[in-house]
Parts: C-alpha cells; structure tokens; sequence
C-alpha cells in the first residue's frame, strides 16, 4: 500500500493531474466515480490567495466524496507561498501540494511554477519552509529541470525530500520542452530507483493508454502515475487501467448512452457550482472529448458550443443516443 505521509492511496495509486480549468469539483466527481485514487484542485496562485481573490478562494472547494485530495498552490514569493500554504490548509485537504511544473509564460516570469528550477536553492528552501508551515504532508510536482543542460532532477528530489517533503510527481519534459516532443521517463526511473530516495515516486507525461501504464510500471518501478489529458472528457481511463493491470484485458469502452449522462451529470454539476452562466460557458472545451470518434457530430458539437441555454443544452445531450452510434473503434 502506497502512502504519503499516513495517507493510504492505493497499491498503484493513479492520480488525476492538477489540470487549470479542468481539474475543478465537477470534473474531478466524475474522475474519482471511475477510479481516480488521489486527486489535485488546479493549481492555486499564492498571491491570489492572500489577497481573497475571488477565483483563487473557490478553487479551495472540496467535497467529501473527493478524498483523500491536495490542493495545488503556486507563487515566486517565499512569504507569500507561507501563507497560503497555511490557508490552503484551513479548507481541510489531507495533502498540500507545490507546483513547481507549470511551463506557461504568465507563471515562469514571476519565478514561479517551472520558474523556480532556475534557482533550486531557492525552491528547496521555499519547499522547507512550507514543510514547516503545514502539519498535513507536503508534496511536490516538478519537471525534468529548465532545459536539456539543467537536467539536475535526481539530485533535486534527493533535496526535497531532506526537507520534508512526504512524495514527488514528476513529469517528465523540461521547461523548454512545454508539452512538445515525448517524455522521458528515464530519469523518473533513476529518481525512484535512488537507494537514498524512501517517498513515493509518481511519473507523469505522455500516459495515454492502459499499456503505457503497464510498460512504465514494470521498467521504472515508479509507485503510480498522475494522468492528465488523457481523461478530460473521459473519465472512464482509470477504471480502463487498473482493469488492465488486474486482467491483461480491456473494458468495454462505454457506450454512447454512458457518454451522454456523464456529459449531463457533467454540465449539471458545473452550472451548481459556477452558476448557470459561467457554467455552461467552460463546459465548452469538454464536449469535443466527451463525443470524440462520433462521425458528423459537429452540427450537434456547434449546437452544444453556441447554445447558452442550459436547459435546451440537457436537452440536446439527452437526444445524441438517439441520433449516433459510437464506431467500433474509437
């Protein structure tokens, strides 16, 4: 049994990825219904947090259905990084996580996200000192390093985990690398294979099929995989794998009528949390994956897409069995 901390998260633990604008409440209730082990809230701006912004403090919303979960916070700034550890653990997670992965322009400027492995004093010691902020564990998610020549990601878990922290997740591009190219999971192997490394070890990147799972599993010992973009708009791939793990076999894919209600549970879900207008606005980026494979959906995909209408968009989802069948490969 896997455990951060005094956390039990399974065997192999599959987690879903701490995705912005994805990984939120109602996303993430359907990913643990089909399998999901250990969950993150999108990752949390520390300077949003302690200013109450508005979108920052919703993003601390937790239900129980969720546990174990970790909230995801992200800043450049130690103090401010110390506080909203703090807040972030006065909403009642069982993990606090640091994100020091995210490529995207916006958060590496400010030496945040992936920022921060320009400076790995820095980020051991902004690490150590949230440590010491939480009584609940403290985990990190990290890349590879900055670029090809700073690749230094063995000896930075090594690092943090001698300041506390309780597991790593590791996505295996550099900075440079954004999401471009295939991961390289060879240092994810070299990390957990260290005889001084005694945390959990979790790889991430390019985790698309219940096969790769099995492959990495078995070349680089890592204690569980975090799975991001392969479950947006299906939630289904964590029942898929760990069916896989256990038979050798794969499940049925779900039929389009699953589709569709988990679609609607999906969208009602969203406009209770949201609020109508919102709601069904970022429900939008989800209904492409929902329907993938369907041939000439995308009359009903632009109705979906333009409608604002909550009602007539249930409507429309509660009619798509009716008019489509799944191809028998999707």
């Amino acid at each position: 049994m896997v455990k951060i901390g005094n956390i039990e998260v399974g065997e192999f633990p599959l987690l879903l990825a701490p995705m912005e604008d994805v990984s939120d409440p109602p996303f993430r209730s359907l990913c643990k219904k089909h399998g999901a082990d250990l969950m993150y809230t999108e990752f949390i701006s520390s300077e949003g947090l302690i200013r109450d912004a508005v979108k920052s403090v919703q993003k601390l919303d937790i239900y129980d259905e969720e546990r174990p979960i970790g909230i995801q916070i992200f800043g450049g700034d130690i103090e401010s990084m110390k506080k909203a550890a703090a807040i972030a653990e006065a909403a009642g997670p069982e993990i606090l996580d640091i994100n020091y992965g995210c490529p995207v322009k916006k958060v590496v400027c400010k030496a945040a996200g992936a920022g921060i492995l320009q400076d790995i004093p820095k980020m051991v010691k902004m690490t150590a000192e949230i440590v010491k902020t939480c009584s609940v564990p403290v985990t990190v998610k990290t890349r590879l390093g900055w670029d090809d020549s700073t690749k230094f990601v063995v000896e930075v878990a090594e690092r943090l985990q001698d300041v506390g922290i309780a597991a790593i997740s590791i996505h295996g591009r550099t900075r440079k690398q954004m999401y471009k190219g295939d991961a390289d999971w060879t240092l994810i192997g070299d990390i957990k294979n260290n005889p001084r490394m005694n945390i959990p070890v979790f790889g991430n990147g390019d985790i698309d099929t219940p096969e790769r799972v099995l492959e990495v599993k078995n070349r680089y010992g890592v204690d569980g995989v975090m799975i991001g973009r392969a479950s947006i708009g299906y939630p289904w791939f964590f029942n898929e794998v760990k069916h896989f793990l256990k038979t050798g076999t794969h499940l049925d894919k779900p039929a389009i009528q699953d589709r569709a209600n988990a679609c609607i549970d999906h969208l009602e879900k969203s406009i209770k949390w949201k609020g109508e207008i919102v709601g069904v606005v970022e429900m939008r980026r989800h209904y492409g994956n929902y329907f993938r494979g369907i041939h000439n959906f995308k009359s009903v995909r632009m109705q979906l897409v333009t409608n604002t209408n909550h009602l007539e968009l249930l409507e429309i989802l509660r009619e798509i069995p009716k008019q489509f069948e799944l191809p028998e490969i999707i």
